[in-house]
């Protein structure tokens, strides 16, 4: 589960990460009030306004109605209503939201954080994830702060720093203070860095995060270092040990069809393929989607339906892999094992006559328990339903359909 970066930030200030400090505003007419409210909060002239989206690149993203970036700086309070409005109910376009226009629904009207003052400000990448070859967490930094990380690692990886952390041992001191060496960071920053470090792991580590990204850190001109962004995702697997923050999820910002179908105790993942694909199991789940592929077709989805898979839950499926027009075939792939394969040609039959004609060619799949009942339901049902045995039978028939 993505968070909004003013939710990471709330979080990183509860575990003691210094941050930029911020109000969130959904309506125009609420902007400058809490500009003012910033000011006597923070002292801050100046007011950085961003729109709250779950894609990253806002700074350089573009409000399609508007023309306004998706991160403005309003050099007064007398600018923050204009800027506000440039942004909020906006669809955003950035290089993250793949041509499509994300609407912005609220803002972060933040402090201004670059001021002047003894030292230059500094900006720093730092995120803190699992590495799944190691086994173990880690913490990747550079100096390279405010931009693409992924640009930073293919052209100057020598500036990239990794820090492993045994999960058994957790963040040691020594190791915080060696991400603000490699830094370059000395006196009040130093210390400032190694406090940092150490309060990011924990809030990572107590709240089951897969990922916490900050970027950038700054160093500001008294050597602070504070985060101005963030962007956390939580691990759903976790959520039922944290209610408070399970409460954080945005519905707005995610795919509409993958929230009905998380309703109706569906796994499924919107694709961008013509072929949509109903199978129990995530693995079978994959390979049905490789053999797809490989027919020439490809996946429109990824949808698991689970151990039970009767009419009520099947004729959900078919509504959710309908929804897509870009679906020219489904193939629906059950192992029975669990559940009997003539229960689950029932449940294919029985949910096509509920539903009435469907548009698209129908190719099942059914190995198990009493499979060979459910080809002759199949087959007789004198529906639009092709029948298969074996997986590049039914590949063959998805090659055919779609020919």
């Amino acid at each position: 589960m993505n968070l909004h970066e003013f939710q990471g930030k709330e979080i990183l200030k509860s575990f003691g990460v210094a941050i930029q400090e911020g109000i969130v505003v959904d309506q125009v007419e609420n902007a400058v009030e809490s500009a003012k409210k910033l000011t006597e909060l923070t002292g801050t002239s100046w007011y950085v306004v961003k729109a709250q989206i779950h894609a990253g690149g806002r700074g350089k993203g573009i409000v399609e109605e508007t023309g306004s970036h998706g991160v403005v700086l309003a050099k007064g309070i007398d600018k923050v209503e204009e800027t506000v409005k440039g942004i909020l109910g906006g669809g955003l376009v950035t290089l993250q939201t793949n041509g499509k226009a994300k609407k912005v629904n609220q803002v972060l009207i933040a402090q201004d954080v670059y001021y002047p003052g003894e030292t230059e400000p500094s900006e720093f990448y730092m995120s803190v994830l699992l590495d799944r070859e190691k086994g173990c967490n880690v913490i990747v930094y550079s100096t390279e702060g405010g931009m693409d990380i992924e640009h930073v690692a293919e052209h100057t990886p020598n500036k990239i720093h990794k820090e492993f952390i045994d999960p058994k041992l957790g963040l040691q001191g020594f190791q915080a203070r060696r991400v603000a060496f490699n830094l370059g960071l000395s006196g009040k920053a130093f210390k400032e860095m190694t406090k940092f470090v150490s309060c990011l792991y924990k809030a990572y580590d107590t709240i089951d995060a897969s990922m916490f990204e900050i970027n950038p850190v700054l160093k500001t001109s008294d050597n602070k270092i504070i985060a101005v962004d963030s962007k956390v995702t939580l691990d759903d697997n976790a959520l039922f040990k944290h209610p408070d923050y399970a409460a954080m999820r945005d519905l707005n910002e995610e795919d509409p069809t993958e929230v009905e179908a998380g309703e109706a105790g569906l796994n499924f993942v919107k694709l961008d393929g013509n072929v949509g694909c109903m199978v129990n199991g995530a693995g079978l789940a994959m390979a049905t989607m490789d053999i797809i592929k490989l027919s020439g077709g490809n996946p429109a989805n990824f949808l698991d339906v689970g151990g039970t898979a009767n009419a009520e839950r099947v004729e959900k499926a078919f509504k959710i892999i309908l929804k897509d027009t870009n679906v020219k075939a489904i193939l629906i792939n059950i192992f029975g094992g669990i559940v009997r394969c003539d229960r689950v040609a029932q449940g294919v039959v029985d949910a096509y006559k509920n539903m009435g004609e469907i548009p698209v060619p129908i190719i099942v799949r059914l190995q198990g328990t009493n499979a060979s009942e459910a080809k002759k339901l199949i087959d007789e049902s004198g529906l639009n339903v092709h029948s298969a045995v074996v997986l590049q039978e039914a590949a063959d028939k998805v090659k055919e359909v779609l020919a």
